[in-house]
């Protein structure tokens, strides 16, 4: 079965703690509009909320590829992260993926993360399947604690081999590169940037600012495609 189109959006990255407040480099709010082979097909949105030491972050994904004006592709991705200071506490995940419906939630319990996901059945690995888990797609496990997710916007992401997959609650082994330093052009600006390269079980590059800031992603998708992220 071929990869789906937007497949490997859900990556993540980083280098340095930004979550300390002095450090963080966002705002309230995050913003990009994804561009397909130069036609904007959706957007990608964050919000940030601080209470004290804890972070809650909300993603916000809908995408659509339409031909002849028929839309060929929907993807629609909503998810709500919390952060203790540097610490990942867990996360709640809804994606349906052209159909393909998906949702885990994952917390933090002791020495481990513990992951409980719904997924279609299709998307179970056979080594999943071997572990004595269940058809229906109703999936528990655990993750090693140090794991982070695979949420765009953490830069201390680069320093990872691997990250849990936000859209099907799984581990991805990742090698991280740094290629060169760089101008991007957002929206209403031009950003000095460092371009990061992932590989593994997750593939794109990934740029951000000085300040840790994520602004811009690119990747081939399954059907040759290229995917850019421009930052409003």
């Amino acid at each position: 079965m071929p990869r789906p189109i937007f497949a490997l959006f859900l990556l993540a990255t980083g280098s340095t703690a930004v979550l300390a407040s002095d450090d963080f480099p966002y705002g309230s709010s995050l913003s990009f509009v994804a561009v397909r082979n130069g036609q904007t097909i959706g957007h990608h949105s964050l919000t940030f909320h601080r209470n004290g030491a804890q972070l809650t972050v909300s993603t916000a994904i809908d995408l659509a590829v339409k031909f002849m004006g028929v839309t060929a592709y929907r993807y629609m991705h909503r998810a709500q992260e919390v952060w203790s200071g540097d610490t990942f506490q867990g996360l709640t995940a809804q994606t349906d993926d052209d159909g393909k419906k998906y949702r885990i939630q994952i917390r933090r319990d002791g020495a481990a993360l513990t992951v409980e996901r719904n997924a279609h059945p299709d998307v179970l690995l056979p080594a999943t399947l071997d572990r004595g888990f269940q058809l229906d797609g109703a999936v528990r496990t655990t993750l090693p604690p140090q794991l982070l997710p695979s949420t765009h916007w953490n830069v201390r992401q680069i320093r990872q081999s691997a990250l849990v997959n936000t859209q099907t609650g799984t581990e991805a082994r990742i090698q991280v590169f740094v290629l060169r330093r760089e101008i991007i052009r957002a929206a209403n600006a031009s950003i000095d940037a460092t371009h990061y390269r992932y590989t593994g079980d997750l593939v794109m590059d990934q740029w951000f600012d000085d300040s840790g800031r994520w602004v811009k992603t690119s990747f081939a998708a399954s059907d040759g495609s290229t995917i850019e992220y421009v930052l409003q």
